[in-house]
């Protein structure tokens, strides 16, 4: 073996050398692939944030839209309810201007007005207790409206009418009418009932027991047959 001379590199070191250059170029290029991945996660993040929050302001606008139609609708609506009162507000007072509490023979509550106009405007008059008034419109309402869907109410309380006012014998008439001319009506077990109270007032005790019976039989578990009941209890307890 041909010795070692004192200028000669030692193998070891070289060797040494080596390894460690590999080492660093390997950690070099572990070192840039982990940058790549995060740039490549960076990047994969940042486009799903954008998407976060595309879609976020999407959501806001629908959202404040939304609102801002709700808001329109609701106005609009109390516009719409504010004119309706208004306008029956107005049609009752010129009744009252020029009529007093009296309407001249064939004139309605609102002349020119619709059938909901005059119903509404002669309900009103029957609200305020003024029957006379109430009784005149909503007879007057029958004669220009027969064919209305509001006639078998207007029947009902043009007999309310003269029940507040305690025109009794008229009242029953006029509630016989609306359960014979109108026998559908979903006030037929009132009518019923009131016929009941109205023969009860006139001391006709056998047709109020009759009819007072009839409406807890014909229309069981209403209102109607409620108070017909109570209406017999007291009957039964006066008559001992």
């Amino acid at each position: 073996m041909k010795p070692q001379q004192a200028d000669d590199p030692d193998p070891l070191l070289v060797n040494l050398d080596k390894l460690e250059r590999r080492l660093n170029t390997i950690e070099r290029v572990l070192e840039n692939a982990s940058l790549v991945g995060l740039t490549v996660q960076a990047d994969e993040l940042e486009r799903r944030t954008s998407e976060l929050r595309g879609r976020t302001e999407t959501l806001e606008h629908e959202a404040t839209s939304a609102t801002e139609r709700q808001r329109e609708l609701y106005a609009d609506l109390d516009i719409r309810i504010q004119n309706l009162e208004r306008k029956l507000r107005d049609s009752v007072n010129q009744v009252s201007i020029l009529g007093g509490d009296s309407l001249a023979p064939g004139q309605l509550p609102v002349p020119g007005g619709s059938d909901q106009d005059n119903y509404q405007a002669s309900f009103e008059f029957l609200k305020e207790e003024r029957y006379e008034l109430a009784a005149m419109a909503f007879r007057q309402f029958l004669v220009s409206y027969p064919d209305s869907q509001l006639a078998n109410n207007a029947q009902y309380w043009l007999a309310e009418s003269y029940y507040g006012s305690q025109k009794f014998d008229i009242a029953l008439v006029e509630f016989e009418k609306l359960i014979n001319n109108y026998t559908t009506s979903r006030k037929a077990s009132d009518a019923l009932l009131k016929v009941g109270y109205c023969n009860y007032e006139l001391k006709r005790w056998d047709a109020a027991r009759y009819a007072l019976v009839k409406v807890q039989t014909d229309y069981p578990d209403t209102t109607a047959a409620r108070l017909a009941k109570q209406r017999l209890k007291r009957m039964d307890s006066n008559s001992q």
